[in-house]
């Protein structure tokens, strides 16, 4: 399991990411979303070890990132957004450099270098320079370099940016499968991928946790539209069968109407979130008034609709007391050097 507990950054004055904390468990794809600048670079660079943190901690299966860097760094393999590539190195010559680099014994190199080409289908161009190929296949090296050593943890900052939607649907298969004997944290800008590989979301925005919790959960808790649509035949006019939907309790207005073919589809507005049971109620409602209902449904928000809702909340503001409390915290001599201005 990997641990993020009270992870916090400040570049000078500016707090980048304010005291978050969340587990990755093993055998979990772990989403993490955010909007730019939301602090999820920044956050992944910290739990890596490329970024020292200010405050908090990060534990990868029993080791502290910042006391003991090396062996928890055996246990992560790490894409970034720009993939840490050689442009004058050739694609093998490059994954042995950089199995040379995780010291991956001599016996096991050239087995995990074939392994991570015929995952991420490299060789036709193994052999070729990484300056010379599509964006698409530098992103592939970069992932390939990821997977050598067999890492536990493996963090992917957008890993299938610039490529086609072939190499997507592939690499989100690879993704699939890592799960089966890793645990992975993957960051992207598409919540469709999102949606389609990961068992839990992290939200993030302003350097805050808006919300952790499963695709599904999210989509069924968070506080949208509150609409009902409607389909029904349209046997009477518009204003009697408006009457009849508004008649049942808990509805509140009808807020669009189109009819085609002899179908009249409503979307209703309701009061309160208990769709469930208004639905019910206009069931009922129609039914007693004999209208032959084609389709009753509740509009369920989307991953992108909980996203937008989530970043928008009001972040956490810090009073300058607080701030200069982090900032003391930071600069631990400061302060130590200001109390001894005021004894003096």
């Amino acid at each position: 399991m990997i641990k993020v507990e009270h992870l916090t950054k400040y570049y000078g004055r500016h707090l980048a990411v304010n005291d978050i904390s969340f587990t990755i468990n093993d055998n979990e794809i772990l989403g993490f979303l955010g909007p730019n600048g939301a602090g999820k670079s920044t956050t992944m660079n910290m739990i890596t070890g490329y970024l020292p943190m200010t405050k908090g901690t990060v534990n990868i299966y029993g080791e502290d990132i910042t006391k003991n860097p090396m062996k928890a760094k055996k246990n992560i393999g790490y894409l970034p957004e720009i993939p840490p590539v050689y442009p004058d190195m050739k694609v093998m010559e490059y994954l042995k450099f950089c199995a040379e680099l995780k010291k991956i014994p001599i016996s096991q190199r050239k087995s995990e270098i074939d392994s991570a080409i015929e995952r991420l289908k490299l060789k036709e161009v193994s052999y070729r320079l990484i300056k010379n190929l599509s964006k698409g296949y530098k992103q592939r090296v970069g992932f390939a370099q990821a997977l050598l050593g067999n890492p536990k943890f493996l963090i992917l900052d957008e890993p299938t940016v610039g490529l086609d939607p072939e190499q997507v649907m592939e690499v989100r298969k690879i993704i699939k499968d890592l799960k089966k004997d890793h645990s992975v944290i993957f960051s992207s800008h598409i919540l469709a991928e999102v949606s389609a590989v990961c068992d839990r979301v992290v939200i993030i925005n302003k350097g805050e946790i808006k919300a952790i919790d499963t695709i599904t959960n999210l989509e069924k808790n968070i506080n949208t539209s509150n609409i009902i649509d409607i389909k029904v035949k349209s046997s009477i006019d518009l204003s009697s069968i408006s009457a009849i939907i508004l008649s049942a309790e808990g509805t509140e207005k009808i807020v669009e109407h189109s009819e085609n073919d002899g179908v009249l589809t409503l979307r209703v507005s309701i009061k309160g979130n208990d769709t469930t049971t208004v639905q019910n109620n206009i069931f009922a409602s129609l039914i007693s008034n004999n209208i032959q209902i084609i389709e009753v449904s509740i509009e369920k928000p989307d991953l992108e609709e909980v996203f937008i809702k989530l970043v928008n909340q009001p972040s956490k503001r810090l009073t300058l007391k607080d701030m200069v409390e982090e900032m003391q915290n930071e600069f631990p001599e400061e302060k130590n050097n200001n109390n001894s201005k005021e004894d003096n």
